[in-house]
């Protein structure tokens, strides 16, 4: 069992993770650190990529932001050494970027840093072994995505083969908030939860606070990632947004 997995198993409610684009302004890590006091469990920190494949609008608005201020995997993990949370991280980002930083300086980055875990949204699980097998040896954990359009069989082996928890996609398409929670977010998290031996973690259209409780009768947590940065981008308080998922939730 990874640290991230156990992290995650030790938190006792359904997890609240959510989830900051690295950069997006030059105050960035006040607003991870808002959303640790407001009781966040895990933060999910985003690496931008000029082209993302699963990023929404509103994501991909802050990754421009992100990048147009110059930021970087190393600028991203450099602000990281402040973070004086206690909740694990958890990078999300494309596998373009590690390939050129290169699989051990990026694991050992992400060790020196504190990182727990990596989401990498465009490896296949069937491309991953060279990297997993690195990040092992540094003790990052490499989070699979299970989709909607999963089929059964490889559901199975995605979740045997995902570390630290599983990211289920709550809809086919982008990151993004929806008027209403997708049936398939239900339907999802019940057939990952079915298979899957560790936390099940729902993510991609979970939009609000009712959205979340609802997906915590069919999983072990959710990952907000749009209302958060759509929060920001608006200049509100990220405290209150978190705190919101944090009371429907319990």
């Amino acid at each position: 069992m990874t640290t991230l997995e156990a992290s995650l198993r030790e938190v006792g409610r359904p997890v609240l993770m959510p989830y900051v684009t690295g950069g997006v302004s030059e105050n960035w890590l006040d607003y991870v650190h808002e959303a640790v006091d407001a009781g966040a469990d895990a933060i999910e920190i985003g690496i931008p990529f000029s082209d993302p494949v699963i990023d929404g609008p509103v994501i991909q608005a802050a990754s421009v932001r992100a990048l147009e201020r110059g930021t970087t995997p190393d600028t991203v993990l450099q602000d990281l050494a402040a973070y004086r949370g206690s909740v694990p991280l958890v990078v999300m980002t494309y596998y373009n970027l590690v390939h050129r930083y290169g699989h051990v300086a990026f694991a050992r980055r992400l060790a020196e840093t504190g990182v727990g875990g990596v989401v990498l949204a465009d490896l296949p699980m069937e491309e991953a072994a060279e990297w997993t097998e690195v990040a092992e040896e540094f003790g990052i954990a490499t989070v699979l995505l299970a989709a909607p359009s999963t089929p059964d069989g490889r559901l199975e082996e995605l979740c045997a083969r995902s570390q630290g928890f599983v990211y289920a996609m709550g809809v086919m398409g982008v990151t993004g908030e929806r008027a209403v929670l997708a049936d398939s977010a239900r339907t999802t998290a019940d057939r990952v939860k079915a298979v899957a031996d560790k936390p099940v973690l729902v993510g991609v259209g979970v939009s609000t606070p009712d959205n979340a409780a609802a997906l915590a009768e069919h999983a072990d947590g959710v990952i907000i990632g749009a209302p958060v940065m759509r929060r920001i981008a608006e200049g509100g308080s990220v405290g209150d947004l978190v705190a919101g998922f944090r009371s429907a939730l319990g």
